[in-house]
């Protein structure tokens, strides 16, 4: 090979490493809830119950919420 020929495919080489993704934007990491939420979803034993648990806690989430609405009017 002439030297050229290995300069070239070196500057190809390095120019493609440099394009690569980082880690970070490779793999986006989901969140405690969204990762339940996948599992509650599954046919795995004991994914209704999860399932269950997110629903009943964003109910409670909910009652918190307008509760504390409530108490904010004068």
């Amino acid at each position: 090979m002439s030297r050229k020929v290995i300069v070239i495919i070196a500057t190809l080489s390095l120019a493609l490493l440099a394009c690569e993704k980082s880690e970070s934007e490779k793999k986006q990491e989901l969140t405690q809830r969204e990762k339940d939420s996948v599992f509650a979803s599954s046919r795995v034993p004991g994914a209704k119950a999860v399932g269950k648990a997110l629903r009943t806690a964003d109910s409670a989430t909910t009652r918190q919420a307008q509760i504390d609405s409530v108490e904010r009017i004068p």
